[in-house]
């Protein structure tokens, strides 16, 4: 969905995204016999990325930032990469 709404996001955002909940892929060590050069690079990203991800969310450690700071630096990356709603295709 994001590829064909033309996102501008790099490839391995693009991966972490589809593939971050894979864990019998990247936790596993399944499917390796199906992988090619370039998804080793997306393990790479993918593995940086888990340690951010499932069980590692907190109202603490914010970096010193109220929810609305955060907020309004999430959403400029949102403006960034994302095009608005009425360029989407459904």
């Amino acid at each position: 969905m994001l590829v064909a709404n033309k996102v501008t996001l790099p490839k391995p955002a693009l991966a972490i995204i589809r593939y971050h909940s894979c864990y019998p892929w990247h936790t596993g060590g399944s499917y390796r016999h199906f992988m090619v050069d370039e998804d080793y690079e997306s393990l790479k990203w993918v593995l940086l990325f888990n340690q951010f991800d499932l069980y590692t969310k907190s109202n603490e450690g914010l970096g010193g930032k109220t929810v609305d700071e955060l907020w309004t630096y999430y959403q400029s990356l949102i403006d960034k990469y994302i095009p608005n709603e009425s360029q989407l295709m459904w």
